[in-house]
């Protein structure tokens, strides 16, 4: 009896048995541990890109140097000093996670700094730097360091190569931001008129200013093909939203995100933002296929003849 009840208290604590497994059954780290890589690398060549305006955009005698529109470090201290320290801790924060060194503090570090710099200016931040920082923050508190990091090398030098069980509910809030940021952006697109009426895509490709490589015109100038463009990717932005769920449809839906996002970047100029949503995809890959790809990986690296 004791024991049913105790059943009975954990499955109204949790929402249920299924819901209480999703947030906080034990999964091997090997998908945490490759998002943390790939987010540091990321967050690396975004820093890089930003070294020649640095000043111009977050600077006290920069665009903005007369308003501060939200916290961070560089409203308090409000000099050209505090911006190099800032953009520096975020650089080797952004290094120390990557290769994970002290991976919770380094995620901390990434947020607090990457946060200052964006809080600074917000006319210079995409939805992709807003991800970013969304997921340092949930960087913060998952076993990110548990696999494929310095810290894992430090622990357990003869067992590099496994992958601890943790609790996953910090790689399911990434998850769970992706399907809800697909869900809100499908929801606003319908708002407006072009979306609905199939012409929205079309519009994107005239703005001269942010193309990156022109659509040919024969594509551009077709109604048909505009609509197929804006309503395909409705309907793609609407499936990474709900049937990204289901595990039969996942991989599909994943694949089409993937070529989605590349199509935008290899035709407009966006910034970081599809390299950061690109980034998130990687929470949905199966724990146990994601350590049998590195281990692959890794016997194949091992199996490479050394030439000198």
């Amino acid at each position: 009896m004791a024991n049913r009840e105790a059943r009975d208290g954990r499955r109204t604590l949790h929402g249920g048995p299924e819901l209480s497994r999703f947030w906080f059954r034990p999964v091997p780290t090997s998908t945490i541990a490759v998002l943390r890589i790939a987010y540091g690398l990321v967050v690396l060549a975004w820093s890089i890109s930003v070294v020649p305006d640095l000043f111009t955009f977050f600077g006290p005698s920069g665009w903005l140097s007369s308003q501060w529109t939200g916290w961070g470090l560089l409203r308090p201290f409000n000099s050209s000093t505090a911006v190099v320290i800032v953009f520096a801790a975020l650089v080797v924060g952004a290094s120390a996670l990557t290769v994970g060194f002290h991976t919770r503090i380094a995620s901390v570090v990434v947020f607090v700094a990457l946060s200052s710099l964006l809080q600074r200016n917000p006319y210079v931040v995409t939805g992709g730097e807003t991800l970013l920082r969304i997921v340092a923050l949930f960087l913060v508190f998952a076993p990110a360091g548990e696999s494929l990091s310095v810290d894992r090398w430090r622990r357990a030098r003869d067992d590099f190569w496994s992958f601890p069980v943790r609790a996953p509910w910090a790689q399911r809030l990434i998850q769970v931001q992706v399907s809800l940021m697909y869900l809100s952006t499908v929801f606003l697109k319908l708002i407006g008129h072009t979306w609905r009426a199939g012409t929205a895509v079309g519009y994107a490709w005239g703005l001269a200013h942010y193309t990156r490589i022109a659509v040919p015109h024969a594509i551009a100038g077709s109604l048909l093909a505009v609509h197929i463009a804006t309503w395909g990717t409705l309907a793609i932005e609407s499936s990474l939203a709900v049937l990204v769920w289901n595990r039969r449809l996942r991989p599909w839906v994943l694949v089409a995100g993937v070529a989605l996002h590349l199509s935008i970047e290899l035709t407009m100029k966006v910034g970081f933002f599809s390299w950061a949503v690109l980034v998130t995809y990687i929470a949905f890959v199966p724990e146990d296929a994601m350590a049998a790809w590195i281990l692959r990986l890794r016997d194949r690296r091992a199996a490479v003849p050394v030439t000198r």
